[in-house]
């Protein structure tokens, strides 16, 4: 876009002011700035001399990756989902909770660890009645890469410039260092003192995925830290005498990017019997997943009086009460009410991640409708996502809009948004992609 269509387009930000009461609102119906620098987010991608293509790569195969502009998001809703966060964390620690959610659990979650799990994902619809809880995830991918989107925003407005203060390069409060942190954290509180030497960043056939640039920005940031970092299949790993390996190499820490939350398929055999025994600190890991990101735990958090069963304090219960959309497990019992309700619901797969085989009620067929009946599901009532309106080649298209914070131990680390069209996120929308987010009174 050149500068007057800029201008133009950031003239609109004033224009939309009158019509909608709240001014994030206002902001992502009418803000049609682009404010992403692709430059400076060239030079935040490539600061190593060894991803020289990193941003070529994503322009050709990923060009739906990041978003042009930022999305806007009222610090009261902010404010609250740090709450519903919270409010989780609480639960989560009660004995009644744990004892719930391991039955469901598979065997391997049964293994303590003093790890917390890194990068908890809490994703959010922002409905009438504010932000709602949609799922949690527990190998939540893009935090590093919205930090360099973060960063390579330009202020096209008041409301935008505070982007550069709040998102710092270096020193307190700078996203990569906690990063590491947080890392070291969980080898600290399960090797203590010991020095963390290498990592391995795991994942199925690693080069095809659509998150590399990712990985490849997790290794280098390992490295300028001092720990050698290696990316990998979990079939390239060996477990031998109580030690987990790739090739040469033992590795001391494995960032876990598998989507076998049980790690049970074959390949990951090696990286199980590692977790089984500690021999190696793995983040995130089975039992951190059964804890927060079974979709059957959505049944528990939605329902008030099985919560108080379990010990949870009236505050904490209103809380989850307004923040967690009513879900319930699909039962062959119910089948009938489930299917006369479907377009209220949405229904998920409970060990399920991202959209796979996820469907609204509303678009289901009764084919479609009897495998979820045969299979494990829930099904959660339906809250629109946001919506943020862009123009793209000059044409203004109305997206969808969820919102991902990136947790660990309760502190929320990192908030972004997903624009998309479609029934689920899918960065697959021309103008989408992960957008910036900007909190505004």
């Amino acid at each position: 876009m050149n500068e007057s269509a800029e201008l133009h387009a950031g003239s609109a930000c004033a224009v939309a002011t009158v019509d909608h009461p709240e001014l994030a609102e206002r902001l992502n119906r009418g803000c049609q700035c682009i404010s992403l620098d692709h430059d400076r987010l060239r030079a935040e991608l490539e600061r190593d001399p060894r991803d020289g293509a990193l941003f070529a790569l994503i322009g050709e195969s990923r060009p739906h990756l990041f978003a042009n502009s930022v999305a806007f998001v009222a610090e009261r809703h902010r404010e609250r989902i740090a709450a519903i966060v919270s409010a989780i964390e609480r639960v989560v620690a009660l004995p009644g909770w744990q004892e719930a959610v391991l039955q469901w659990a598979p065997p391997s979650a049964r293994t303590a660890t003093a790890a917390s799990g890194v990068f908890l994902g809490y994703d959010f619809h922002l409905g009438p009645d504010g932000p709602q809880l949609i799922e949690i995830n527990t190998n939540a991918g893009g935090a590093l890469l919205n930090v360099a989107l973060a960063r390579a925003q330009r202020a096209c407005c008041a409301e935008v410039a505070v982007l550069e203060s709040v998102v710092p390069r270096s020193g307190p409060g700078d996203p990569e260092t906690a990063f590491v942190e947080m890392f070291r954290s969980e080898w600290r509180a399960v090797r203590g003192d010991l020095p963390l030497r290498s990592v391995a960043i795991v994942d199925r056939e690693p080069q095809s995925q659509y998150l590399l640039p990712e990985f490849l920005l997790f290794q280098r940031l390992f490295e300028r830290h001092g720990i050698a970092a290696y990316i990998c299949d979990p079939s390239e790993l060996a477990f031998i005498e109580g030690r987990l390996r790739l090739g040469d190499v033992e590795i001391d820490l494995v960032y876990n990017r598998l989507t076998d939350f049980a790690l049970s398929e074959p390949p990951n055999a090696p990286l199980a019997a590692a977790w089984v025994a500690q021999a190696a600190v793995v983040t995130p890991h089975p039992r951190a997943h059964a804890l927060y990101a079974d979709k059957r735990n959505l049944v528990l958090l939605s329902d008030g009086e099985r919560l108080a069963s379990l010990g949870v304090d009236p505050a904490t219960r209103a809380i989850l009460a307004a923040g967690v959309p009513p879900t319930r497990l699909v039962r062959t019992q119910d089948a009938d009410l489930l299917w006369q309700e479907r377009r209220k619901l949405f229904f998920k797969p409970a060990s399920g991640f991202g959209s796979r085989a996820a469907y609204r009620g509303d678009k289901l067929t009764r084919a479609v409708f009897a495998e979820i009946l045969a299979d494990n599901y829930i099904a959660q009532r339906i809250v629109s996502p946001g919506e943020r309106r862009l123009s793209v080649e000059g044409v203004a298209i109305d997206l969808k809009m969820d919102l991902r914070a990136y947790v660990y131990r309760g502190h929320l680390q990192l908030m972004a948004a997903r624009l998309y069209r479609g029934q689920t996120t899918n960065f697959r929308t021309p103008g989408g992609g992960f957008a910036a987010v900007v909190a505004v009174p």
